[in-house]
């Protein structure tokens, strides 16, 4: 327990140690700063905005950013049903799937665009590269995206004090994917595929098996194993807080998830960005002092549930021990601990 609760305090120490700078840095962003960063990416961020007509200095009021927010995410939503609908007739479909059902190819379209991603599908076996590539990855990007894009003109209201200008949804959406969320993906997607996440367009991959077994009067040598564009939807996917991953069983796949030191990045990736926004709320209203007060009652509320969830967790399935099943952490072969829901490798600790 107490080596669980050191692991936890260090997630959350590494986490603020790296949304401190992250909120400043967003903060230049957003305010239209020319740095670094603008450097690099300005000329792409300008020739966005020439292509698509967006002057960056006309700001909206909260009616046309609302709006645009709707018709934006509305358009997603509808090209994600229809590429969908079709991947079976087209490219990077190595397995030959068909295309999605309706029902269910109209639940993952809405759930993906929400940031939501609820998943009625096994997504190793139902989508095509392109369909995750273009299609659910993309949402990621931009389902996150739109949530940030959210909270902007709200700081900008408390900020501005009384104003109708609330900034530009298409700029705002610009510089996060651009400026925010693109760097950040590129950055983790390469961390986990040299820690063993899978990122290639192979359809499958055969493995000879250690231990060939009889099935149905045959002996079973090979397995046919799933792989696919993973890192780099992976590292959106844990960014973005987005739900839906490559394999059905998301985090709990080694092919997403192989080592604690993945697991450990992964935890402190679903908290970073929504920290750095505490800061950045700090900077934007120049009120540094009320950040860290947010911060800390976030902290308040989250340490100690954090700690009961842990503590039981660890003592395991109540029901299970009455039963005289054995929950204790045997190192190799299990975490201990209530691993319903829980990857072995890993344990619930």
């Amino acid at each position: 327990m107490i080596s669980t609760i050191i692991l936890t305090a260090v997630v959350l120490f590494l986490t603020i140690l790296l949304a401190l700078p992250l909120g400043r840095y967003m903060h230049r962003v957003y305010a239209g700063d020319r740095f670094w960063a603008t450097r690099l990416m300005g000329p792409v961020e300008r020739g966005i905005y020439r292509v698509t007509g967006v002057s960056a200095s006309e700001e909206m009021g909260w009616k046309r950013y609302a709006i645009a927010l709707l018709i934006f995410n509305l358009i997603g939503g509808v090209f994600l049903y229809a590429l969908l609908l079709a991947q079976g007739a087209l490219p990077l479909n190595p397995l030959h799937f068909g295309g999605v059902q309706g029902a269910s190819a109209f639940n993952t379209a809405v759930s993906f665009i929400t940031n939501t991603n609820w998943q009625d599908y096994a997504g190793g076996s139902t989508m095509s590269y392109l369909s995750q590539m273009l299609g659910l990855t993309v949402q990621n990007f931009l389902s996150a995206a739109t949530g940030i894009t959210i909270v902007l003109p709200i700081i900008r209201a408390i900020a501005r004090h009384k104003t109708k200008d609330l900034g530009n949804f298409w700029v705002d959406m610009t510089r996060t994917v651009l400026y925010v969320l693109l760097p950040l993906s590129a950055l983790f997607a390469l961390i986990l595929m040299e820690q063993g996440v899978v990122q290639t367009l192979t359809g499958v991959v055969r493995a000879d098996l250690i231990a060939p077994f009889v099935s149905g009067g045959k002996t079973i040598l090979h397995q046919m194993i799933h792989v696919g564009p993973v890192a780099s939807q992976e590292a959106i996917m844990m960014l973005g807080n987005n739900g839906g991953g490559f394999f059905d069983m998301n985090d709990a796949h080694p092919f997403e998830n192989p080592t604690g030191f993945t697991n450990f990045l992964e935890m402190v990736a679903m908290i970073l960005i929504p920290s750095a926004l505490v800061f950045m709320f700090g900077h934007m209203v120049k009120a540094k002092r009320t950040a860290w007060a947010i911060m800390i009652a976030t902290l308040v509320l989250f340490v100690p549930l954090t700690v009961v969830s842990e503590h039981f967790e660890l003592l395991g399935n109540p029901l299970l021990t009455h039963l005289g099943a054995t929950q204790a952490n045997m190192a190799s072969l299990a975490g201990g601990g209530n691993l319903e829901g829980i990857e072995d490798r890993i344990g619930a600790g």
